[in-house]
């Protein structure tokens, strides 16, 4: 059988921080903005060609564009989309990066129906601007959501003990975007992106307690297939791509300190997770959607990642890309503390991000590595 086309343009693909939650302190925050993405999009793209780069994570604004209900004003997206277009860049777009407008209730039904529309508008853009149906992530990380925003109020909105509440309301939205995207942009494409954890007991009597948070991984996953609580909307072919996040604390002692990848008898190899959540979901595509640590072990973690996603190919999994997630180093969401975890540094020079040479090295090393397998994902290596 001749193996599908690739998914991507480029094995790996580069995502822009795209967030516009309010943060603890309760502040909005723009982190295409504070990267001054939205100013340099077309440097970014181009300069992520010259790495090889050809496909990206990126993300609208939504609290930008519906300022006021059912009003559209594009021009916050509209440079970026026109890189794109101008760079050949292929772009996956995050349509709620963890924010949303002001006036919405995240917990009610207007929520799914503004929502829905703002998706449509959107397909309808998309496809006037480049004659194309658009690749989407409808919302990203609902998992996370829920948890940060609606059981531990780090993050909008801000709530306790309602992450169920949360988690099932973004399932109906992202379920009814879905829909009204395909009305708009038959051959539309969607990414359904959450994370992948393993937690560890430290004694037995944690055991059960431990079961239950390693299968709360699959739940949104689950519940956009209509496989768990279909009266959410729900339907397996609203699961389109599955998006793995994957970061260096990811797998942790529950209720203590982050696995060393080193500590062979609990920490489980990525291949395993990949693996796991490939035959879960099988025969959908998948890939790594973000992946990333700070300071200097970045090229020594992509190197990790991405050696565990090619082993993951002998166990039967074709893993279409990784994505370096984000790809420009920024501040943090709650403090100014600078995040060195890009390949990219954050202040331009000569209206050029500064390149963390190492991890540049290192990629090139690993683009020459997956384009040696000569699989799908090898094909698309060095487009």
């Amino acid at each position: 059988m001749t193996p599908p086309d690739p998914l991507f343009q480029s094995f790996f693909l580069a995502g822009f921080e795209c967030s516009t939650h309010r943060n603890m302190s309760r502040r909005r925050l723009d982190m295409i903005a504070s990267t001054r993405h939205d100013l340099l999009a077309l440097e970014d793209y181009c300069q992520l060609a010259e790495h090889g780069i050809r496909t990206a994570r990126d993300g609208l604004r939504w609290h930008l564009i519906e300022t006021s209900p059912g009003r559209y004003d594009w021009n916050s997206l509209l440079p970026m989309l026109r890189a794109a277009e101008a760079t050949r860049t292929q772009v996956m777009w995050d349509l709620c990066h963890y924010g949303w407008p002001d006036d919405l209730d995240v917990f009610s039904p207007a929520f799914v129906d503004r929502f829905a529309r703002f998706s449509a508008a959107f397909a309808r853009l998309h496809v006037e601007e480049t004659g194309r149906a658009p690749f989407a992530c409808p919302i990203n990380e609902m998992s996370f959501i829920a948890f940060s925003g609606g059981d531990m109020a780090r993050s909008s909105p801000h709530a306790t003990g309602r992450g169920m509440d949360l988690k099932r309301n973004l399932i109906r939205a992202a379920a009814a975007a879905t829909r009204a995207v395909r009305e708009v942009a038959p051959g539309a494409r969607f990414a359904a992106i959450d994370p992948v954890i393993n937690i560890v007991p430290r004694h037995p009597g944690e055991a059960a307690e431990v079961r239950a948070h390693n299968a709360s991984q699959w739940q949104a996953w689950d519940m956009l297939a209509g496989r768990e609580a279909p009266e959410l909307g729900g339907a397996e072919d609203l699961l389109d791509v599955v998006g793995v996040n994957y970061y260096w604390n990811n797998q942790w002692l529950n209720h203590a300190e982050p696995l060393s990848v080193f500590d062979s008898a609990r920490y489980r190899p990525f291949r395993e997770l990949l693996a796991e959540t490939a035959a879960r979901y099988a025969p959908r595509r998948i890939f790594v959607a973000e992946t990333s640590i700070e300071g200097a072990p970045r090229p020594t973690w992509l190197r990790y990642v991405t050696e565990e996603a090619l082993a993951a190919s002998q166990l039967g999994v074709q893993v279409e890309g990784v994505c370096l997630y984000p790809v420009i180093s920024h501040f943090g969401w709650d403090e100014d503390r600078y995040c060195e975890n890009g390949l990219f540094e954050l202040t331009p020079l000569h209206g050029r991000r500064q390149v963390f040479r190492p991890l540049a090295e290192e990629l090139a090393r690993l683009q020459g590595q997956v384009a040696a397998r000569g699989t799908g994902a090898g094909r698309a290596a060095t487009g």
